[in-house]
């Protein structure tokens, strides 16, 4: 089963963080993979979003639960799609010179076996390019 655990520090607030990765609909827009998004429903602490992947052949559709703590904490819950499980996990810590501290984890496990030996041999470098999509993306949004 994948997992991914990873600390950075960025130059952005943590309330300016916590909107950039709670604004699944923008997803399409600069995640690599990520083709569409539906938000299915929302409150002030949680949504439910169907995500749509895909690269080359391979086209699946994945819908989670999203739990939002505001500015500190995101916590998303598989609900269906091509996984047994996926658990995701993002904190966000102001730092004393005005900065965060973003803490990462994302672990999941796919019902097809195929699907996982594919993953796992290309999890690690997917995982680095989607954080540092979001990275980028904190630039070109709060660095203007």
């Amino acid at each position: 089963m994948p997992r991914h655990k990873d600390t950075r520090i960025l130059p952005y607030t943590p309330v300016q963080m916590f909107d950039l990765v709670a604004d699944v609909a923008k997803y399409p827009e600069f995640l690599p993979w990520v083709i569409g998004s539906r938000i299915v429903s929302r409150s002030e602490k949680m949504l439910t979003a169907d995500l749509i992947i895909g690269f080359k052949m391979f086209r699946e559709r994945f819908t989670s639960k999203v739990i939002l703590e505001k500015s500190e904490h995101i916590h998303v819950d598989y609900i269906s799609g091509p996984l047994k499980y996926l658990h995701n996990e993002w904190r966000f810590a102001a730092t004393g010179q005005g900065g965060t501290e973003i803490d990462f984890f994302v672990e999941f496990e796919f019902k097809n076996r195929i699907f996982e030996t594919i993953v796992g041999a290309l999890f690690t470098e997917a995982v680095r390019r989607m954080v540092g999509a979001f990275e980028k993306r904190a630039h070109e949004i709060y660095s203007k």
